[in-house]
């Protein structure tokens, strides 16, 4: 029986120094608790970093959308290097895995992928994904590793996504930490501060936002800290940090691949006839879709947005976005199949 999968995820300002470089102190941790971790759980470690540990090489660097990309491209090796030296004292390998959205948009693409990192597992080596911002099409300034993160645990099927935050967990108002939420809600989401770190591109509404994705798929999410001693260890255990209890879903793999795919190549908008008939299990028709954004190919993974602009549901595109602004108002013309859509 397999282990259980368990996706750590790590941003830039829990894992950096002020200056933004990686604490090395905090790496050699995260390597000490995942060993632990990796006697019982299959073990993906999402994390960023890599611009940190490369800007300084950047002559005059300002910050600019291709000088990121070039203190990525410096930075990703370095950053790996780190992670290695510290699993080594623990006899693990780690390998490097740059991923890109077209690797989850495409069906193909994910089972690949998913094969590759079983192939990983099987030889007790855990990978360490990041976005690959050296070719990525979408500028960095939008990227955000919770995005990945949810991405991969969705997928794959994760039993735990564990999200690391400068913060070490959600604060109340009154800047107490919470301990459990049964559900995201308005008093939630109404204790989230809209600030960013300096070094970090998310904040704790963008954990948030992809913790209630995550629950919806049955998937527990604990946000959490390095600030503590065995930050990691007493997360898991519920001894720290805010865990977000998982609902209840019983979706295929396929369909929570769907489901993990809501940040997605592309999105279209349906009026409320479509949207009733999304409710009631049918297909999406062309002529239910008011407008449409991004490009896309027959196969491709779309969100579905009501008419007040919130995600319904996601779906595997049954033709392009070029035929679809063809076809816009012919009848009966099916978009996306009612087996391929899964409600948010």
């Amino acid at each position: 029986m397999k282990r259980p999968l368990l996706v750590l995820k790590f941003g830039t300002a829990s894992i950096t120094k002020p200056s933004g470089e990686p604490d090395v102190a905090i790496i050699d941790e995260i390597a000490r608790q995942a060993a632990i971790l990796h006697k019982k759980y299959r073990i993906i470690i999402v994390s960023s970093g890599a611009v940190g540990a490369g800007k300084h090489f950047v002559q005059n660097y300002e910050g600019t959308i291709s000088q990121r990309k070039a203190a990525a491209a410096i930075g990703n090796p370095l950053l790996l290097k780190m992670y290695d030296q510290a699993f080594q004292k623990y006899n693990i390998n780690v390998a490097q895995s740059l991923l890109e959205r077209q690797h989850f948009a495409n069906r193909q693409q994910f089972l690949q992928l998913k094969e590759t990192y079983d192939e990983l597992w099987k030889s007790n080596i855990i990978p360490i994904a990041n976005e690959n911002d050296v070719v990525s099409n979408r500028e960095l300034k939008f990227s955000d590793n919770d995005e990945l993160a949810t991405l991969i645990a969705g997928g794959f099927g994760a039993q735990v996504l564990m999200l690391c935050t400068a913060s070490g967990g959600l604060l109340n108002k009154e800047g107490q930490l919470v301990n459990q939420v049964e559900k995201i809600d308005e008093e939630i989401l109404g204790m989230v501060s809209k600030s960013k770190t300096a070094l970090g591109l998310g904040g704790m509404a963008s954990k948030l936002t992809f913790t209630h994705l995550a629950n919806k798929m049955g998937i527990k999410v604990i946000i959490f800290g390095m600030k503590v001693v065995d930050g990691i260890l007493n997360a898991i255990n519920e001894k720290a940090g805010t865990t977000f209890l998982p609902q209840d879903a019983n979706l295929s793999a396929k369909n929570k691949w769907i489901a993990s795919g809501a940040i997605s190549v592309g999105s279209v908008t349906i009026d409320a006839g479509a949207s009733k008939a999304l409710l009631n299990r049918k297909s999406l028709l062309a002529v239910g879709i008011t407008s449409f954004d991004g490009e896309f190919e027959s196969g491709e993974l779309v969100e579905i947005l009501d008419e007040t602009k919130q995600i319904l549901a996601v779906g595997k595109a049954k033709i392009s976005s070029q035929i679809l602004q063809e076809n816009l108002k012919v009848q009966n013309l099916i978009f996306i199949h009612a087996d391929d859509i899964v409600l948010i």
